[in-house]
């Protein structure tokens, strides 16, 4: 068994399903007397003969029909085992940015298919986009717009979604409509360019009212300093979505309509390398719709998911 090749089951297989050698050298490309001796050996190192031959036919043997399917699973299995090498082999890492939300199982989902290392700039969406697209990053977990697929040549696919809430003062913790709503805006684009681009639509589709702050007040401590002084709730920022609320503060949950922020992977539409494919169809695949279609959801009109 030491000595038998990959190559020369891929030849028994071959014979197996053409049962004509001469056919079966054709589709190998190689002489037919080789195959023949090339088969013969194979018999002799597995101590089976695996064909009855004669001049007119070929047929397997008992023996040749019972290995046939072990033969093809083993085949499959090398390879499935030649591709994950090639996603590997050579390649240097692929570098993924985000800025505050990752799939918890990324490194057991892309372990198998390529080396991603998370990069160490989190960095807002709009400022990750744009590394993807001048090949500081392979990759990026980011909210984009159609315009900014088409404005930096990057292709996307839905990785996650959040549904947005809002923080009140008092003790009602019942369903407001996003009209009752405060939705912040921050003067600093540097930071907030991608954050103000989705509120600013928010507030025009909704009636949400928008409020312009300069103190990047949109997350943390001073976010909820603005809610304690807003006589409306706030509808939060998905950097603040698990921030625990203060316990003098409540919860809301949004309706009418029923706000989502969308998260996707980028990449270079022009990077056609296997394992950045991989990377994405191992993250994306079977993350289906997550709310963001329903009757009742808002989605900004220039988000890539939009119906």
């Amino acid at each position: 068994m030491a000595r038998v090749e990959l190559r020369q089951l891929r030849y028994f297989v071959a014979v197996a399903e053409e049962l004509n050698f001469g056919r079966a050298a054709e589709r190998l490309l190689i002489a037919g007397p080789s195959l023949s001796q090339q088969i013969k050996a194979l018999e002799r190192d597995l101590g089976v003969r695996l064909f009855d031959r004669d001049r007119r036919s070929v047929s397997l043997t008992a023996a040749g029909t019972a290995l046939l399917p072990q033969t093809r699973a083993l085949l499959a299995q090398a390879d499935d085992l030649q591709q994950h090498a090639r996603r590997l082999s050579g390649s240097e890492p692929l570098r993924l940015g985000y800025v505050n939300w990752l799939p918890a199982d990324l490194g057991a989902r892309t372990s198998a298919v390529a080396q991603v290392h998370l990069d160490a700039w989190v960095a807002p969406s709009h400022t990750q986009a744009a590394r993807v697209a001048d090949g500081s990053l392979d990759l990026a977990v980011c909210w984009v717009r159609t315009e900014d697929l088409e404005k930096h040549g990057l292709d996307a696919r839905l990785i996650g979604a959040d549904r947005l809430y809002a923080v009140a003062a008092g003790d009602d913790t019942g369903e407001v409509a996003v009209r009752d709503t405060v939705v912040l805006l921050d003067d600093d684009t540097t930071s907030w360019f991608s954050w103000n681009a989705y509120a600013e639509q928010l507030a025009r589709d909704t009636g949400a009212r928008a409020m312009r702050i300069s103190d990047n007040g949109i997350t943390g401590p001073a976010f909820f300093d603005h809610v304690r002084r807003s006589r409306l709730p706030v509808v939060n920022c998905p950097k603040g979505q698990t921030t625990p609320v203060p316990p003098d503060l409540v919860r809301r949950t949004v309706v009418a309509p029923e706000v989502w922020w969308t998260w996707s992977l980028v990449w270079r539409r022009s990077d056609v390398r296997g394992a950045v494919r991989a990377v994405v169809d191992a993250l994306c695949d079977g993350v289906g719709d997550l709310g963001i279609h329903g009757p009742a959801a808002w989605l900004p009109l220039d988000d890539p998911y939009r119906a």
